[in-house]
């Protein structure tokens, strides 16, 4: 399963790095892609970072296809954003923005299901597959939770989370 999650994760993070160079994140000293994966970083009591994608996994379901198991994951990918202006008046742009770089990088909906524990990568020769992003509504525009930006103005900031399945065939075949 670990090998599809991490396949899912490269995928994206590399189509973000070619599609917008300049969304990234600094986690722990180091610039990256701005996709996160929540339940490999450190544990730490912070707030996620504005204008990155957070990707989290959920429950996993067996689907019989014969002789070998496809699995199905559920995956969230949420964001939010305090704009780009110290105002915020621009945080439903800024939103949107997000919103299409994910549809983008979610294309086309497959890649190959590697092995990143090794140096350079093994390709285990089948693929990891997945739904289009659905959408939840937006929230945060009128809540009460205000955060500081970085100029000391205050601005209520703007989310969404993006639902899909991930599929994959399971590395152990049930005997």
């Amino acid at each position: 399963m670990q090998f599809a999650k991490d396949s899912f994760y490269m995928a994206l993070r590399e189509r973000l790095a070619s599609l917008n160079p300049q969304r990234t994140v600094t986690l722990n000293g180091a610039t990256r892609p701005a996709v996160v994966v929540a339940e490999n970083e450190l544990v730490i009591p912070v707030e996620p970072l504005p204008d990155a994608f957070y990707i989290e996994w959920g429950a996993a379901q067996a689907v019989e296809t014969g002789t070998r198991t496809l699995i199905a994951m559920d995956c969230m990918i949420s964001q939010h954003t305090f704009g780009t202006v110290e105002s915020g008046v621009d945080r439903g742009r800024t939103l949107t923005a997000l919103d299409m770089e994910l549809m983008s990088i979610c294309q086309p909906l497959r890649t190959a299901k590697c092995d990143f524990t090794q140096t350079p990568s093994v390709d285990l020769g089948t693929n990891v597959f997945w739904t289009a992003p659905q959408f939840d509504s937006v929230t945060g525009s009128n809540g009460p939770r205000r955060e500081a930006l970085p100029g000391k103005t205050q601005s209520v900031r703007l989310e969404r989370r993006a639902l899909l399945k991930v599929f994959f065939f399971s590395e152990v075949n049930a005997l």
